[in-house]
């Protein structure tokens, strides 16, 4: 039992890393080439995640009277970019999957200068301890490493045999189902403890920062005229935050472990939202398709 915790991660690791090559078998490069006809889908999910995410987090912290040390935590978390999980439910719910690697990428790449500074603004505002966030490159590093690297060799796959590439469809549909419901139960387990014990205390924000970031994420791009399956690109990219990342730096970098709890919260609620969420969206998408009929 003890080995299998301790292979745990590069379990899921590997699996995500699977997952990501079976994106890749449903994309082509004219799949990515066709963002080019979307910037303002892009410059508008950037700066929703950069600039409009932070704020929202910071007006529910105060708004809200989060404690000091679970608000510099929340904010940790609005600095993280898109996670692994937000191309998964989007490929699973209908959003354009090139838009949310893409987008993913790019949100990554801008954290390793944006978290430090959402970061430390944070610390500075609420808990004044005077310690700094430094460059987390290594971490991001890997992140794209996980997302790119696979769904690239999913395209080679593809582009060399699409026959194996269509059959391999549905399996790799159902077994990411079954990952995200594996990731749910071990994150639930991870972090029953600090969940029971700080729930009371940051649950109600953390939920609420959910809710309106997936909420954001989709009708904002839906107000703006962007077609359904960029906006459910967007609304996962925007609403579901690495939170690996947020309680990395919170234990290892920042050293308090009741920083991390908002992330910890995080990790749990979001599956359960990000799922109602794309039933929510898919059974708007199918009433509108029946109508016609």
């Amino acid at each position: 039992m003890s080995n299998f915790i301790t292979l745990l991660p590069t379990l899921l690791i590997g699996a995500l890393a699977l997952i990501m090559f079976g994106l890749g078998l449903s994309l082509t490069l004219g799949d990515f080439r066709r963002l080019l006809g979307h910037p303002k889908a892009v410059v508008l999910a950037l700066v929703l995640q950069t600039l409009v995410l932070p704020a929202i987090c910071y007006g529910l912290i105060v708004g809200l009277g989060v404690a000091p040390i679970y608000a510099v935590g929340l904010m940790l978390l609005a600095a993280s970019p898109g996670g692994v999980s937000a191309n998964l439910f989007s490929h699973l719910f209908g959003g354009n999957v090139a838009m949310n690697i893409s987008l993913t990428a790019i949100n990554t790449l801008l954290s390793i200068v944006s978290l430090p500074l959402i970061a430390n603004f944070a610390i500075e505002t609420f808990a004044r301890t005077g310690q700094v966030v430094p460059m987390q490159t290594a971490k991001v590093v890997e992140v794209i490493g996980i997302v790119l690297v696979p769904v690239v060799i999913g395209m080679f796959v593809k582009s060399r045999a699409p026959q194996f590439a269509a059959r391999m469809d549905k399996p790799m549909k159902r077994f990411s189902m079954v990952v995200l419901a594996a990731l749910a139960t071990i994150a639930i387990a991870k972090e029953w403890t600090a969940l029971t014990a700080s729930f009371a205390s940051i649950g109600l924000a953390v939920i609420a920062f959910n809710a309106f970031s997936l909420g954001l994420g989709y009708y904002v791009p839906r107000m703006m005229g962007l077609d359904k399956p960029n906006a459910i690109a967007i609304g996962y990219e925007i609403g579901i935050h690495n939170s690996t990342l947020a309680i990395f730096v919170a234990v290892s970098v920042l050293g308090d472990f009741q920083l991390m709890l908002p992330a910890a919260i995080y990790s749990v609620s979001m599956y359960v939202l990000a799922t109602a969420f794309g039933f929510l969206v898919l059974g708007r998408q199918s009433a509108g398709a029946a109508a016609p009929a």
